[in-house]
């Protein structure tokens, strides 16, 4: 199977991202204005949210809806397309539920080896030594 043709490259060239999962997730409780997407993912620059946003929609998986009143409305929601990805989160969010203390024990281990390798080391600066 070529590459290309793998259905898991299909499905994560659509929702892979850095805050697109994240992005549908939201707008699967409801639909969003821009927004209340920015103040729900503050880790993310609005510009950043806007560029996963359209790219969402030129896939057909979000649906943009401009209300034409002063001050301008945005409001986002997911198409019958993107709901269809539906069970693809519900899927990723269990195992998130299930396996969050072995990822953040893992996400705590890479942040003390980045450390170490950049020249700091936790122990030394938790402890008395020189």
């Amino acid at each position: 199977m070529n590459y290309i043709d793998c259905p898991v490259t299909r499905t994560l060239n659509v929702m892979g991202g850095r805050w697109k999962p994240v992005l549908l997730h939201y707008l699967m409780e409801k639909p969003r204005r821009a927004g209340e997407l920015t103040r729900l993912i503050p880790q993310a620059s609005p510009k950043m949210l806007t560029q996963q946003l359209r790219e969402l929609e030129t896939d057909n998986i979000v649906h943009r809806k401009v209300y034409h009143q002063v001050p301008p409305k945005v409001e986002y929601s997911l198409t019958d397309f993107g709901e269809s990805l539906r069970p693809v989160m519900d899927a990723l969010c269990a195992w998130g539920k299930i396996h969050a203390s072995k990822v953040e024990a893992a996400e705590k281990s890479a942040d003390t080896l980045r450390q170490v390798t950049a020249g700091h080391c936790p122990a030394r600066e938790s402890s008395q030594l020189p």
